[in-house]
């Protein structure tokens, strides 16, 4: 009998090989993207001290989303966590994918960051 892979530990294993590479530093810290099938959410990630520094999800009641698992939703998550970084001084960060294609949702995220002013 064939099994099929599991979707999920393949995404996991491509991001033990991302993390390898990458890590967050109080300067530059890293952008990390996670994506369920409802919502998606992403976190400014300082990996030396190892805390978060800024967060935003399709979870929080300012954003007023008609649904949460579109890419206009993923669009102003994007826009909110540059937002957030801006303030907080942070203006070039480490994308993490998350082991997730660069596509659809996450690449959403990532254009909607970018023209808000995060640099990576």
């Amino acid at each position: 009998m064939i099994t099929k892979p599991d979707r999920n530990a393949l995404r996991k294993k491509r991001h033990a090989r991302i993390r390898a590479k990458i890590s967050g530093t109080p300067e530059r810290p890293r952008l990390n993207v996670f994506r369920s099938n409802q919502h998606i959410y992403a976190q400014l990630i300082d990996d030396t001290k190892g805390v978060t520094l800024a967060s935003a999800s399709t979870l929080e009641k300012d954003l007023d989303l008609e649904s949460t698992k579109n890419i206009e939703a993923a669009k102003k998550v994007g826009e909110l966590i540059a937002k957030r970084a801006l303030e907080k001084g942070y203006k070039k960060v480490v994308f993490d994918r998350g082991g997730y294609l660069y596509h659809g949702r996450v690449k959403a995220l990532a254009e909607a960051a970018r023209e808000a002013g995060l640099e990576f």
